[in-house]
């Protein structure tokens, strides 16, 4: 799938394929405010699913114990976690809505397919291969399109998440209604399913995402451009070379520049995002102790 890129329009076309340098850095935009607020309901609804799920899962864990009594019980527990899981879905709901109309409505291109479009292609497949190359001196580090394959890989999970943590979730909740047409042991089986996907969910967002996006060397301590929506003339060609030169060649790149972000946005959203950042990694701590404690 493809995203608006909500640049300005077009200005005079570059001549020579490349920006004219100017005295101040270039902000090209990547994300459009509406993906940023989603990206925002999406990752506090998962931190409250982690929060509150956490509990129910070591429910004999003392700490586990000692939170719910702190909020009122497993009870308000519970409703805290179907709360977030309203929100994730509706979320979802309204993301899968978008892909729909923009592409069967408005007939955009490139959204199941190109370089634009988040579906994996044969070249995620090279860069896959390249990267493990390049990490052990067998070759050059692969440049990557608008997308990179791990990006990829981190959309897609979010379906299958919905598909088998959503629905074994919404099995549980709505069980005497499941239970019209699925046998008692698949009712008994999603338990155990929701609980340890979620646990997958949990472990693979709060270590593998959070160090791809902000902890490796070029973006730590943090990326920034999921909150701000742009990314400075540096990092577009370092981090995309070939959707920059794909851009540039086409006349397109004058399109995608905007404004410098407002300093006090930035520092907002550094207080957001580490805030967010270090909740993931307590949370993934006590799901260690949580799952080796109970082992």
């Amino acid at each position: 799938m493809t995203d608006e890129t909500g640049a300005r329009p077009a200005q005079q076309p570059e001549s020579s394929g490349q920006p004219q340098a100017s005295g101040k850095e270039k902000y090209y935009v990547r994300f459009t405010l509406a993906q940023r607020y989603l990206h925002v309901v999406l990752f506090t609804s998962f931190l409250g699913l982690a929060a509150t799920g956490l509990p129910m899962r070591f429910s004999d864990n003392p700490t586990a114990r000692f939170f719910a009594r702190e909020v009122g019980g497993f009870g308000a527990i519970l409703f805290f976690h179907k709360f977030c899981a309203v929100v994730l879905t509706l979320a979802f709901l309204y993301h899968l809505k978008d892909i729909a109309t923009r592409s069967f409505v408005h007939k955009e291109k490139g959204i199941f397919w190109g370089p634009t479009s988040m579906v994996p292609n044969w070249k995620d497949a090279q860069d896959l291969i390249g990267h493990l190359r390049w990490f052990v001196g067998l070759g050059p580090k692969p440049q990557f399109e608008r997308y990179a394959y791990w990006e990829k890989f981190d959309y897609w999970a979010v379906f299958w998440g919905m598909l088998v943590i959503g629905f074994s979730g919404y099995a549980m909740w709505f069980a005497p209604f499941f239970a019209k047409f699925l046998p008692g042991w698949a009712l008994n089986a999603v338990l155990v399913i929701h609980g340890e996907e979620a646990l997958l969910a949990i472990l693979f967002i709060f270590s593998i995402h959070f160090v791809n996006t902000h902890l490796r060397p070029d973006s730590f301590p943090m990326d920034m451009v999921i909150f701000t929506g742009k990314e400075t003339d540096e990092e577009f060609q370092k981090k995309r070379t070939l959707e920059y030169r794909r851009l540039a060649a086409q006349g397109k790149l004058e399109a995608k520049v905007g404004e410098k972000p407002v300093y006090w946005w930035v520092n907002f959203a550094r207080v957001v995002g580490f805030t967010a950042i270090l909740i993931g990694l307590v949370l993934l701590v006590l799901t260690l102790i949580g799952y080796f404690g109970n082992a």
